[in-house]
């Protein structure tokens, strides 16, 4: 009995990620697999150990950090982020740089949605999953699937890979990056999956849904995605294993530094500027 409740627990400890449960980047480059996650070590101090503002690092890289701001899945805020800042442990913000100056090569520069998330904000994700009647949202990011199969279907979980300071979610952008309207808390909401030009009016090129899109169609190989948006996503792939990162292979926007340098932590400091040493 104790050895099946061991089971039980090891595997509610896979639950994470953006969207679905997302199990710890294997040496291989083209996606994660479902190696067992290990158990949270949660540090609760500030400053984060070795962590870094991308920006100050390399302010050519643009950021959108959505979770600072009303446009996410949920609606409003998220809980820990207190400055919409893209941190990162040091490692993955230099192996960022030389993903960027290869974008740049070919007319694009990166641009990052979400980086380094407190323990606290994901604590807020699986409470909002929890709550049926807030999804002021729905129309954008989980149009074709019911609220209260976010949790049970893996799309809304903890722990996640981006607590643990070398994970984050991105695109690209063409250079000089065009300029993007304003989000505007009560506009007409459109489908994450509606064609570009349709969706919200964001300035990355087409990869074919927009960030965060809780659907099968924003897996990164998704037999649906053809043409421009699928040498896209190629595109983010290639330059971002050539780096040393690994593609999570149900979001094309997520990806972990394979040397992470901290495996086993999962940070609980908010994104501020006063949490990086």
């Amino acid at each position: 009995m104790r050895h099946r409740l061991a089971v039980v627990l090891a595997l509610a400890g896979l639950l994470g990620g953006c969207s679905r449960p997302e199990p710890r980047p294997a040496p291989q480059p083209t996606s994660a697999s479902p190696t067992p996650a290990p158990t949270p070590s949660t540090s609760v101090a500030a400053p984060l150990p070795g962590f870094v503002v991308l920006t100050d690092l390399d302010p050519r890289i643009h950021a959108d950090i959505r979770y600072a701001t009303p446009h996410n899945f949920v609606g409003r805020p998220i809980t820990g982020y207190r400055e919409p800042l893209c941190l990162l442990t040091r490692q993955a913000a230099e192996a960022l740089r030389r993903v960027q100056d290869a974008a740049l090569t070919g007319g694009h520069s990166l641009k990052v949605y979400d980086c380094y998330r407190p323990q606290p904000a994901v604590d807020d994700f699986v409470a909002w999953s929890k709550r049926p009647d807030e999804q002021q949202t729905k129309a954008e990011f989980y149009p074709d699937l019911a609220k209260n199969r976010l949790f049970a279907d893996g799309y809304i979980g903890a722990p996640t890979a981006h607590s643990r300071g070398s994970t984050l979610d991105l695109t690209l952008v063409d250079e000089p990056a065009a300029s993007q309207p304003p989000y505007r808390v009560g506009q007409p909401l459109v489908a994450c999956t509606a064609p570009r030009g349709q969706r919200f009016a964001d300035n990355s090129i087409d990869m074919g849904t927009g960030f965060d899109c809780f659907d099968s169609r924003a897996h990164t190989a998704d037999p649906n995605i053809t043409g421009t948006p699928r040498e896209n996503r190629r595109l983010l792939q290639r330059l971002m294993t050539d780096a040393g990162f690994v593609n999570y292979d149900r979001e094309w926007w997520h990806y972990s530094l394979r040397d992470e340098p901290y495996p086993d932590t999962f940070f609980a400091a908010p994104v501020a500027r006063s949490s990086v040493g």
